[in-house]
């Protein structure tokens, strides 16, 4: 939590961070949010609607700033949630917003509409978004317990993002979730998921089906039922914001070089 408190970002020009959260419907983007809200306030909170539903819960563009405690003190990034993507075309997020999303052209509770993709204000769009409305780093959700149950179609799909993003040099990254629901051994004790071969196994699947190096493939467990935090827990999150927070500053790096 203190590296996270003293991050420093190398531009001066960008306050926080953008980071977009990206994946399947009910992977858990929203909890994620809520989990890393949660260690911060210092007790379990619920801000963004969250739930498993066969749509997505989320159904507007949201901008999340995470705030440190009860002084909220903004802490130096921001998690932009998003419309679960889905495999049929015509339903969950379109491609085309996500375009308009790293660009920093889609504002905060934006409504999206799956049959039309978001369409700029001109005036708006000739103006080209400051570096500090952009997208910083990718963030792909990924359910540990449903990985090899993804479809054709829904991998397809994944694959045309990553190559969208790509073509921006935005670095990615996967945040695998549930992974104490995938393998009975880290149910028990969260401390063994670096040492369960099914949740290596997992994290090996994932990043060939999505196209990512390993080690950018992070196991956590969000808060969902407890009432209370839990210390392993926060700190397979937290390592996950803490890497995230990395390759974002290596992307402002890249930028800050030309």
């Amino acid at each position: 939590m203190a590296v996270i408190r003293s991050h420093k970002l190398l531009l001066s020009s960008v306050s926080r961070v953008r980071i977009l959260m990206l994946g399947p419907v009910g992977a858990g983007k929203s909890s994620f949010f809520n989990s890393i809200n949660s260690i911060f306030m210092g007790y379990v909170t619920s801000k963004a609607m969250s739930g498993s539903a066969k749509s997505s819960v989320t159904t507007q563009f949201r901008m999340y700033p995470v705030k440190d405690g009860h002084e909220r003190k903004p802490l130096p990034f921001v998690l932009c949630d998003t419309m679960g993507l889905e495999e049929q075309s015509g339903a969950g997020l379109d491609i085309k917003d996500i375009t308009s999303i790293l660009q920093g052209h889609i504002p905060d509770r934006y409504k999206f509409n799956p049959i039309t993709p978001f369409q700029p204000d001109e005036q708006k769009s000739s103006r080209p978004a400051s570096l500090q409305e952009k997208i910083h780093c990718v963030v792909y959700m990924i359910d540990a317990t449903k990985i090899s149950l993804m479809s054709e179609k829904l991998e397809e799909k994944l694959t045309s993002v990553r190559s969208l993003i790509n073509s921006h040099a935005i670095p990615q990254m996967v945040v695998m979730t549930k992974v104490d629901e995938a393998c009975p051994h880290v149910q028990k004790d969260l401390q063994n998921v670096y040492a369960s071969s099914y949740t290596k196994l997992k994290v090996q699947e994932v990043s060939s089906r999505l196209g990512v190096p390993v080690s950018c493939v992070l196991p956590v467990k969000n808060y969902s039922q407890e009432l209370e935090l839990e210390l392993n827990c926060d700190v397979l999150l937290l390592t996950a914001v803490q890497q995230m927070l990395r390759l974002a500053n290596d992307y402002l790096d890249d930028v800050d070089s030309f």
